[in-house]
């Protein structure tokens, strides 16, 4: 029975369907399964098949923001309960356009996947300065960073922004993402980037494996 609920949990996610979602994460909290079950054997596997079928062109934006939407609707009802337990998010990731650049709809769509991977998403938004990235990765202790830009000129900025965390000392314990139309996997080598995302899917796939190497290094240091 409680396999059965997870699993048109799932569908309701990946048809993007959000009163259905919705309705089957209040019935698996009245059937008593743990909501840290419900994310992450109900709702992340979901956000996983989306995930796959944007990255192979099955679906496309609307359809991935469907889903996303989906998936909101049920983690408001869990938010409250994870919160007030033991269970913790896989970690923080903090987001952001860099400076001198205004465009979202990619940071926007990062953060949903993000969100849907299981990390507690902190949105800077856009124009991002350098000093605000150090700054809240400071405060948060976040794990994983996401820079978007847009435009080759301001992509130029998210070098910037990794010499700030250089000289805070904060680069070693968090990875840095980069990603964006002008972005390639060679630029963000060059400017020392942990790693390169084409689109929103492989990077919240990406930040899920740093995350977790990163959580691995501590329990065993």
């Amino acid at each position: 029975m409680d396999s059965e609920i997870l699993l048109d949990l799932q569908e309701m996610i990946i048809e993007g369907d959000h009163v259905g979602s919705r309705e089957l994460v209040r019935e698996a909290l009245d059937a008593g399964l743990d909501p840290h079950t419900v994310l992450t054997q109900g709702m992340i596997p979901a956000m996983d098949v989306v995930g796959y079928r944007f990255q192979t062109g099955a679906i496309f934006i609307p359809e991935m923001l469907i889903a996303a939407r989906a998936m909101k609707a049920g983690i408001a009802l869990l938010q409250p309960i994870l919160g007030a337990s033991s269970a913790a998010p896989l970690g923080t990731a903090v987001i952001g356009t860099v400076q001198g650049d205004v465009h979202d709809i990619g940071k926007n769509l990062a953060g949903l996947m993000l969100e849907g991977a299981g990390f507690k998403v902190v949105d800077l938004g856009v124009d991002v300065r350098p000093e605000q990235v150090v700054q809240t990765v400071r405060e948060s202790g976040a794990c994983v960073i996401g820079l978007s830009a847009l435009l080759t000129t301001t992509m130029l900025n998210m070098a910037g922004v990794i010499q700030a965390l250089n000289e805070a000392d904060l680069h070693h314990a968090t990875k840095v993402l980069v990603g964006g139309a002008p972005v390639t996997a060679g630029f963000a080598k060059e400017i020392g980037a942990d790693g390169y995302a084409p689109d929103a899917a492989s990077g919240a796939e990406m930040a899920r494996m740093f995350a977790l190497e990163i959580r691995a290094k501590a329990l065993s240091a």
